[in-house]
């Protein structure tokens, strides 16, 4: 009986072990709040918006995908995918998800796996503060299969008034998750890239720095894009040589600047296609905002507009 009873008990106290080590919503959303703010400022998607679907997906940090593959956000391998991968049943048994390192790793890659693709552009018009238009959107572009996506996400923010994150001034209510830093290592010094390169940010739109050695087929390989598509997002004719230190876009340039940006003089040296990769605008965008004529000639001194119709004599 001694026996039995003791076996029981180291029962008792194995599963309360594992009852303590579930994780809480409220945990979750103080252990990665800090990166989904940060996230928030690095590509423009709302925190709200990134901590709902971590908190859905992963079932607040406790799920299988989560527990064994660190990956919050239920992101599948495709096609494109360069890294460890976890198999998992799914929607189907035996499917193919994505496996980091760490949690933050994760994080990154759903903030660049939203910038990648393009069924997700039309969100990054969206303000950052209406996660409603985001929920939808997200449902919209196929993210889940769930029928009740959108509501499910816009749920989670409001249960947990996570929208005060999506805040430029966190006005903390009585009861609210404060933000807090994030906890583990500095973000601004970490660079994960799962795709296996250095990408940085311009105008919402993301880009790399061309490494000693790179070329068009090297790059496009390690950004899971083509070749062809890397001459068309930077305008340049096929056979065009690259250069270390030159800007090379991995997204689609916009027709504008981003609204910190209202004009650049031109220096000694730098041409209208210079501006055109410094700010992230297409070159025949940047001429009609200057009211010159596409390929003309800018002299040195010229105050080139960066978002606004400027109107120019003959």
């Amino acid at each position: 009986m001694m026996r039995i009873g003791l076996i029981v008990i180291i029962t008792f106290f194995s599963i309360s072990s594992i009852a303590q080590q579930k994780i809480s919503r409220e945990h979750y959303i103080k252990m990665y709040s800090g990166i989904a703010v940060k996230e928030m400022k690095k590509f423009g998607i709302p925190a709200s918006i990134t901590l709902a679907q971590g908190i859905l997906e992963s079932d607040n940090g406790n799920s299988t995908l989560a527990t064994k593959a660190n990956n919050h956000f239920g992101i599948k391998c495709h096609n494109d995918w360069k890294g460890k991968t976890f198999i998992h049943n799914d929607d189907r048994p035996n499917e193919c998800f994505r496996k980091y390192k760490n949690a933050e790793q994760s994080f990154y890659d759903h903030s660049y796996f939203l910038k990648q693709h393009q069924r997700y552009a039309f969100l990054f018009s969206l303000k950052i503060t209406d996660y409603k238009s985001w929920a939808h959107g997200l449902k919209k572009a196929g993210y889940a299969t769930n029928s009740k996506y959108d509501k499910l996400l816009i749920r989670i923010i409001e249960e947990n008034k996570l929208y005060l994150y999506d805040k430029k001034k966190f006005k903390i209510e009585p009861g609210a998750t404060e933000p807090i830093e994030f906890l583990a290592d500095d973000v601004d010094n970490y660079s994960i890239n799962p795709f296996g390169n250095n990408v940085k940010t311009e105008n919402r739109i993301d880009y790399i720095i061309v490494d000693k050695g790179d070329s068009f087929e090297t790059i496009a390989e390690k950004q899971g894009i083509k070749p062809w598509q890397l001459y068309k997002y930077n305008e340049l004719t096929q056979g065009a040589e690259i250069t270390e230190g030159q800007i090379l876009y991995i997204q689609p340039k916009r027709r504008k600047a981003d609204i910190k940006f209202k004009s650049h003089t031109l220096k000694e040296n730098e041409s209208m296609y210079y501006v055109s990769q410094k700010y992230g605008i297409k070159l025949k965008s940047l001429y009609k905002l200057n009211g010159i004529l596409y390929g003309a000639k800018v002299e040195p001194g010229t105050k080139i507009s960066l978002r606004k119709k400027v109107k120019r004599s003959n």
